[in-house]
């Protein structure tokens, strides 16, 4: 069993319950979600409970829902769901053409002072066990180029509040990116300091030497709007709760601070 398959045999079910407090916006052509971060998106083989698109075709009775951007497993935020292939195509073609895109709060580990703009090519990393992982490489037929805006909102104890946008959508880019400038996401169990600390999950789930050596249970990444860049539709999602308690608890951040930040980041 691969490591992917791993993790998602031992992710809990959605229920139909919860499933409804998650809901942003619906009407005939559209459902719009706030993800958590700890589900899947794509459909898995546990059944329609243990993904979002499951979960929405339950909610919705459709036989199929056309997915626009998906987030990894562990990043929560807005996602988007089209009911027909008409809307899920345009919301598709608007997210390939980057006429559609993301913004994102991270709480990034150690203090960053600066705007910092990342743009390296990103590939495929050979001397890793892990087969997905990603990492900065040279320009090549394999790899391809990444860019990335990370905007400190707060620095406090050790960690910055960031907003973080991207020109493009590679594979883990925000992790990668976020780890090249020596300032991982908190919480990234593969592009962290230990690499080893993924595979363990992937073996074992949640253990208590994880918990020692992690501050959250998933990365600190959070999609927090998504839209089209003309205005003409966008959706925001408040910052997921494990996250704002992080704020509020490691970095004494106050609630106003958290709601200021927030909203500084719903800007595509």
């Amino acid at each position: 069993m691969d490591e992917k398959s791993r993790i998602e045999e031992r992710s809990p079910l959605v229920s139909a319950e919860e499933f409804l407090d998650w809901i942003l916006f619906e009407d005939q052509d559209l459902l719009v979600v706030n993800k958590p971060g700890w589900l899947v998106c794509h459909p898995s083989k546990n059944g329609p409970w243990s993904s979002l698109v499951g979960a929405g075709r339950e909610h919705t009775r459709a036989d199929r829902l056309y997915l626009a951007g998906r987030l990894d497993r562990e990043t929560s935020g807005v996602v988007l769901l089209g009911k027909n292939p008409e809307v899920g195509k345009t919301w598709q073609m608007a997210v390939e053409k980057r006429e559609a895109g993301r913004s994102y709060l991270a709480i990034l580990t150690g203090e960053l002072k600066n705007l910092e703009t990342v743009e390296t090519h990103i590939g495929n990393d050979p001397d890793s066990p892990v087969f997905v992982k990603q990492r900065v490489t040279q320009p090549s037929r394999k790899s391809k180029l990444a860019q990335t805006c990370f905007i400190p909102l707060i620095a406090s104890k050790g960690h910055t509040l960031t907003r973080v946008t991207t020109q493009t959508g590679r594979k883990h880019q925000i992790r990668v990116h976020a780890q090249h400038i020596d300032h991982p996401l908190v919480g990234d169990k593969l592009y962290g300091d230990d690499e080893n600390l993924y595979l363990e999950f992937c073996q074992n789930g949640w253990t208590n030497d994880l918990a020692d050596a992690l501050p959250m249970h998933r990365q600190a990444l959070h999609s927090s709007s998504f839209g089209m860049k003309d205005g003409t539709s966008s959706f925001n999602a408040p910052m997921a709760a494990d996250m704002e308690m992080f704020c509020l608890k490691e970095m004494a951040i106050s609630p106003e601070q958290i709601k200021a930040a927030q909203g500084s980041a719903l800007v595509i």
